[in-house]
């Protein structure tokens, strides 16, 4: 296994050899013999441990198995222990899940703090079988069913091509030592039922199901390239604008596509929205029907569909003491540059000039509520802002976004949309302040 490990590594991930690696280990059968096979194969390797807490004194003696093991061998360890229960409880996830964020944020920050090029975890190819029938049978598409990927973004997985039985041989062979996982037992654990109780009996019938999985998921893969392919065509033609906050698909176009309701999945899975009737009635819905995954939001809006990603629900309200400041917007991507003008120029939708002496210090730059309403310049009386919104054909979401600038208690500015007549500098204004709105990565 050695030799096949070492031509493995040469043939696929060659710049291994000259990379500082960090190992993900658990202390079991299969992560140990990825650290015996990566020592023997002099690669520049740290080991990262996670003690998730869950097995009491079990979970302690594997670290401190851990600890040794690297003392031994003179390799730096980073051991981390978690409140995994209570990460459950606060997240709503199951144990499993938990256990695998918690796992791969830690890699990932140790990876950034100490400038690891890879991380290695020891995923073979039963866990690939068992990830297949798990997705399976959760009905995840083509992008479930191509199994664990060999290497995704800093993370490589070096023992896929390997079974569980051929590490178990070797690790014997090696007297490679490890530490028993009580809980792989419990077959109360999906992973852990298919491991014990369909798997066995799939080889007792199908002795080869592991080669004919390889074949069945290379002729997945070439099928998925083809189709993200084709998707990305298709997205050129039916979205209309798109930009960090937004994506406004085009109704017309998609109406154009032929068997539009086979589309929903390709299109729209990778935003978490799993109920594709839901998405495709959608389309002749009335304007203003939303629907929701756990990530972003869908909005019917008149002659297009607009995805968005969800953010916090909590309200803006930001005090400005004085006249020469700046305020940044990071969840809007936008500057408020605040700063005295010694003459006045024409406002536009992103400048405006306003007479000192009719504003009171501090300003407030919050968001809008119902009832509001201000004096819009150009027009004559008050006007409420929904039904300025209304006038103004914006959208639920385009909705949430505006922001409102005060004195006083009085709006002062419909934030990059209008101003109020009331506070706009004249020719006969003697003190003038200036408000610039920028993108903030201008």
């Amino acid at each position: 296994m050695l030799a096949a490990f070492k031509e493995h590594l040469e043939h696929y991930f060659p710049d291994l050899s000259n990379q500082k690696i960090l190992l993900a280990v658990s202390g079991g059968l299969d992560s140990m013999v990825l650290v015996d096979l990566c020592l023997k194969s002099a690669l520049d390797i740290s080991i990262a441990h996670c003690n998730f807490k869950l097995r009491a004194e079990e979970s302690d003696a594997e670290e401190r198995f851990v600890l040794a093991f690297a003392k031994n061998h003179n390799l730096t360890v980073f051991s981390k222990q978690f409140d995994t229960n209570e990460f459950v409880e606060n997240s709503k996830l199951s144990i499993q899940m938990a256990a695998r964020q918690l796992r791969y944020d830690f890699f990932k920050q140790l990876r950034t703090q100490h400038h690891f090029d890879t991380i290695l975890t020891a995923h073979h190819a039963d866990d690939n079988l068992e990830t297949f029938f798990i997705n399976l049978s959760r009905g995840s598409g083509i992008d479930g069913l191509v199994g664990i990927p060999e290497k995704n973004e800093h993370i490589i997985r070096p023992l896929l091509t390997f079974s569980r039985a051929q590490i178990l041989t070797y690790a014997k062979a090696n007297a490679v030592k490890w530490c028993t996982d009580s809980s792989n037992a419990d077959v109360k654990y999906q992973r852990n039922h298919l491991r014990h109780k369909l798997i066995p009996q799939l080889r007792a019938i199908y002795p080869s199901i592991m080669g004919a999985l390889n074949t069945t998921q290379r002729h997945l893969r070439a099928s998925q390239n083809l189709l993200n392919n084709h998707i990305k065509q298709v997205e050129q033609q039916i979205i209309e604008t798109s930009n960090s906050e937004e994506v406004y698909y085009s109704i017309f176009e998609l109406k154009k596509l032929h068997t539009l309701k086979d589309y929903m999945h390709p299109l729209f899975h990778q935003y978490g929205f799993t109920d594709y009737d839901e998405l495709f009635n959608l389309i002749d819905a009335q304007s203003g029907k939303q629907i929701h995954s756990e990530t972003h939001t869908i909005l019917k809006n008149r002659t297009s569909l607009i995805l968005t990603k969800k953010k916090s629900n909590k309200k803006i309200h930001l005090i400005i003491e004085n006249e020469d400041a700046s305020v940044e917007l990071n969840q809007y991507g936008v500057v408020l540059q605040l700063q005295s003008a010694s003459k006045l120029e024409d406002s536009t939708p992103q400048i405006l000039f306003l007479d000192m002496d009719k504003i009171e210090f501090p300003l407030v730059l919050r968001s809008w509520d119902k009832g509001d309403f201000f004096y819009p310049s150009g027009m004559s009386g008050k006007k409420k802002l929904s039904k300025y919104f209304k006038d103004e054909k914006l959208s639920l979401i385009q909705k949430s976004k505006v922001l409102l600038l005060c004195s006083n208690n009085a709006i002062v500015w419909v934030v990059g949309m209008r101003s109020d007549a009331r506070f706009l500098a004249t020719s006969k204004s003697k003190r003038i302040l200036k408000i610039n709105l920028s993108d903030a990565s201008s």
